[in-house]
């Protein structure tokens, strides 16, 4: 696989249609076509997977250097940041020792999103990408659009927001000795200096630490894994050391009563927790620099989901029998925890834990964000400057410093932690397409996408029940979170399983090569209703958030994308170096 070529079909949804109806018209030259006309034939472009053709190039591309141990550090590295340390502790005061069984909920609604990365990374050619491409490839150009800017705007958010608090761990270090203790103005990492009634805030020290992380990614992808590698083994050796020290500190009387306020804020801290498990689509992302993407990819993302899942059950435990949950900290749970027993110095050790926690999860977001990037300008969605690759260091220099730019001036600029609460739209928005994209490929009969006088065809009959099954998931949501009648919840739940008992029904399913993902439709189906389910939970200010992005996006396309989306090119190659020079 190291020398070779994948080529990826682009083609028109409406191709065999236009055809068609030029072929039966009085004139062999038609008006010409409206612009709202051009703009949907353009929005349905899709891409068509084609077998990988074996040739050598030894021009610009990307390294397959990450093996399945850097694979699995990467989902690691992206999902377990200081988060383990506070979030715990966060939802355990409502759901008390449950908040172990809100972990596993939360786990098990993650497997199933895992399990749908999993197939399509190991059915896909190793390209850039992940949901964008899925999305392109299942449904349309414009839906993968969409998909890549909520995904985009939460990585941005994310990035700045994890700047700051790693800046602010980094001088609570710097604090520990006496030269620095309270010399350190806010400006610099704590919090920051606000203007305007707190609508700016500067801050000094995350940008610089967003810049030199940039660097490292720039340099190459062997030089960043090494880093995260070994920042995230530092990170999982202190957690797990965390664990055994408040193993002997744990009196087995604070977990009784176990779910004290009840099953409803056990699943409520679900919701909350499952953000926690974000992160194995970065695994996704790297198949392009992975060497045995078809392999490794799956055990990678299912990995990484299982190592974080025992990490947070073991500090769950931990710390809802060292303390009574009534008692934790909401700011810094466990470092207060490990206090009250009077072990400072693992107090000292979980913020050294919190530093390599971020920095893995911002490494490898920055770096996810950059590949994004790179995979639109290849195809003509974004200009070309995205798509070029450093000749030497072989990374995509120019998408890499335009990621690093846009963290760095919300982190050093704005409060980014105000726009927190319109987080995780892209990612749930990301996992439900991924999981409609597993279904959607799986239909044997795909070619009538293309024939747009059967209004009622199998696979548009199957994109109905795919929306009908999300509208349910959001609406069962919606129905829970305002406390509204069982009956209306009970409703959309029949609704959502009517839909997928279609989905079984009306089409027939095809078993992909490599990683299967099992039950499908309804395994992907659950999914994308827990997801809405979770999409529901959400701040108000984040459904306007989606909604806004997406007309924009829209705009975006309009003006730019549909005229440099190349629809003329009948084939998009991705060139890659000799498996024998990454290593």
């Amino acid at each position: 696989m190291g020398g070779e070529n994948v080529q990826i079909e682009k083609s028109n949804n409406n191709s065999s249609s236009s055809s068609s109806s030029s072929s039966s018209s009085p004139s062999a030259s038609g008006p010409p076509p409206t612009r709202f006309s051009h703009f949907w034939s353009s929005a349905l472009r899709a891409k068509t997977l084609t077998a990988p053709s074996v040739r050598t190039n030894d021009g610009e591309g990307l390294l397959r250097r990450l093996g399945l141990f850097e694979l699995v550090l990467i989902g690691v590295g992206a999902s377990v940041g200081a988060g383990i340390f506070v979030v715990t502790g966060t939802v355990a005061r409502d759901a008390g020792p449950g908040v172990t069984i809100s972990f596993l909920l939360a786990g098990a609604a993650s497997v199933l999103n895992a399990l749908c990365y999993a197939e399509l990374a190991s059915r896909f050619p190793a390209v850039v990408g992940g949901a964008y491409l899925y999305a392109y490839t299942a449904f349309n150009e414009l839906t993968a659009f969409l998909v890549f800017a909520q995904l985009m705007l939460d990585y941005h958010i994310g990035a700045a927001s994890i700047a700051r608090s790693l800046a602010s761990y980094v001088v609570s270090i710097l604090e520990l000795f006496p030269f620095f203790k309270e010399n350190i103005p806010s400006w610099i990492g704590h919090g920051g200096e606000e203007f305007l009634g707190g609508t700016l805030s500067i801050n000094i020290l995350a940008p610089i630490l967003l810049a030199l992380l940039t660097i490292v990614l720039c340099w190459g992808v062997g030089e960043s894994s090494v880093l995260n590698s070994c920042m995230t083994v530092v990170k999982v050796i202190i957690v797990i050391v965390v664990i055994f020290a408040g193993a002997f500190e744990v009196d087995v009387s604070n977990w009784s009563p176990f779910a004290p306020n009840g099953f409803k804020e056990i699943l409520t801290g679900a919701t909350v927790v499952f953000f926690a498990y974000v992160g194995f689509d970065a695994v996704a992302n790297s198949a392009e620099e992975s060497k045995k993407p078809q392999r490794d990819l799956p055990i990678a993302i299912l990995g990484s989901l299982l190592i974080c899942a025992a990490l947070y059950v073991g500090v769950s435990l931990v710390i809802t029998g060292m303390v009574p949950y009534k008692f934790l900290d909401e700011d810094a749970p466990l470092s207060d925890a490990f206090a009250s027993r009077g072990l400072k110095y693992v107090s000292v050790l979980i913020s050294f834990g919190a530093v390599a926690g971020l920095t893995t999860t911002l490494l490898v977001g920055l770096y996810v964000q950059s590949r994004l990037y790179l995979g639109l300008g290849r195809d003509g969605l974004l200009p070309s400057i995205f798509a070029k690759v450093h000749p030497k260091r072989h990374t995509p220099v120019h998408s890499q410093v335009w990621v690093g730019i846009v963290a760095g001036i919300l982190a050093g600029l704005f409060n980014v932690r105000v726009l927190s609460h319109i987080l995780s739209v892209g990612t749930l928005t990301g996992y439900s397409v991924v999981s409609a994209c597993v279904i959607a490929l799986r239909w044997k009969d795909r070619t009538s996408r293309n024939d747009s006088s059967r209004l009622t065809s199998a696979w548009r009959q199957g994109v109905i029940c795919l929306i009908i099954i999300a509208c349910c998931g959001f609406g069962a949501g919606l129905f829970y979170r305002i406390n509204a009648s069982y009956i209306l919840l009970i409703v959309a739940v029949v609704i959502a399983v009517l839909a997928s008992a279609m989905l079984c029904l009306r089409h027939g399913y095809l078993d992909p090569p490599g990683f299967s993902c099992p039950g499908v439709p309804l395994l992907p189906a659950v999914s994308i209703f827990f997801n809405l389910f979770l999409f529901a939970q959400l701040h108000y200010e984040a459904w306007w958030r989606f909604v806004i992005l997406s007309c924009i996006s829209i705009g975006l396309y309009a003006f730019y994308g549909q005229y440099h989306a190349d629809p003329s090119s009948d084939t998009i190659v991705y060139h890659r170096v000799h498996v024998a020079e990454a290593q």
